[in-house]
């Protein structure tokens, strides 16, 4: 059923050649199929995440009908998945008995580097409409829109489940792609820090747990209020934040140090000004603004961030930015970058001013 890794030379229906283990240069026309067929292994990777055949293998190696047996499917089909997901990197296979590496731990439930969650909201809400995306090239409007009618997080937030796997997928992500960056990012003085459209409160509170001297203030829309209290709550922080539900494109609360996380890049650049002028408009004299955010690197070289970028097109309508691209949008709404600070992940800090 599952076939150990070739030591001789062989190709497969790919054409990712093996030889000795080590692939060797694909002709363009056998890559180009390995591109289009990426969709089977995104699908194949939200079925492994979707069952939590990661997390049964943290224990040890199984055999697969054992593992089979154990999240409900059928054994030769999930051998296939393995097989094939095993070329990749996912597992290690020896005859019918299958492990997991250090790669697939990363869909299994547990590990601080965990993106199951993130896998099961793709599959639930991303993989569909970009079976739109060419609607998307050729009117410019968001896939997800199209596809479900209605604007994406409207259609999420009409579903309390799908709410609570956003909440939970886009908390592990942004904390796993941040990798160091609240270590080699001081944030700005300032005693009150208000985390605008924060969520279920994470980075709140790691930010107030940081530092103890500081108060805060969680704001996002009412549906997430009681998500934002329990974290709080939870860390112990209940009486140096507070949550305040409202719209941040109507206005924003009075603050010493602005947080705006992962918000930005969900918004063409139109209705991002509109964020940050509100967010002008309160802010009091000598307040800061801090952005984290993904920038694109110039160039063409491979960067997480040029996959990301696709994503907030076809979902939001949104985008990565280049800093160029950041400081120009900044600018527009009378703020002035002072520094930008990446991190040991994706994501960077941009600190601006009122201009």
């Amino acid at each position: 059923m599952i076939q150990p890794v070739l030591a001789s030379h062989s190709a497969n229906p790919l054409g990712r050649e093996i030889m000795t283990g080590k692939e060797t240069q694909l002709p363009p026309a056998v890559r180009m199929l390995q591109l289009l067929s990426g969709f089977e292994i995104s699908q194949a990777l939200f079925v492994i995440a979707e069952l939590g055949v990661a997390t049964e293998l943290l224990d040890g190696p199984r055999r697969v009908d054992e593992l089979a047996d154990a999240v409900g499917a059928d054994a030769d089909t999930l051998g296939r998945l393995i097989r094939l997901l095993a070329q990749d990197g996912v597992f290690r296979t020896s005859g019918d008995t299958v492990a997991i590496t250090e790669l697939g731990r990363t869909l299994a439930d547990g590990p601080g580097d965990s993106l199951r969650n993130v896998a099961r909201y793709f599959r639930q809400t991303h993989y569909a409409p970009f079976g739109r995306l060419m609607d998307t090239v050729r009117s410019g409007d968001p896939a997800a829109a199209i596809h479900y009618g209605k604007p994406f997080f409207d259609w999420v937030n009409e579903s309390p489940e799908l709410a609570e796997l956003q909440n939970n997928a886009m908390a592990g992500f942004t904390q796993n792609a941040r990798g160091d960056l609240l270590d080699v990012f001081e944030l700005p003085a300032g005693h009150t820090v208000a985390d605008i459209g924060g969520a279920d409160g994470t980075l709140l509170a790691e930010l107030l747990t940081r530092y103890p001297d500081r108060s805060g203030i969680l704001f996002d829309l009412p549906s997430m209020a009681s998500a934002g209290s329990a974290t709080l709550q939870a860390a112990g922080l209940e009486k140096r934040a507070e949550v305040v539900a409202g719209d941040f494109f109507e206005a924003v609360p009075t603050a010493d140090v602005y947080v705006l996380s992962a918000v930005l890049q969900d918004w063409n650049n139109a209705t991002a000004g509109r964020i940050l002028t509100n967010l002008a408009k309160a802010a009091p004299a000598g307040a800061r603004l801090v952005v984290i955010d993904m920038v694109v690197p110039e160039g063409d070289a491979p960067h997480p961030t040029k996959m990301i970028d696709i994503t907030m097109l076809g979902m939001l309508g949104g985008r990565q930015r280049s800093e160029t691209e950041w400081r120009r949008l900044l600018a527009d709404a009378g703020f002035t970058v002072q520094r930008v600070v990446a991190g040991s992940g994706n994501y960077s800090a941009l600190e601006a001013t009122i201009a």
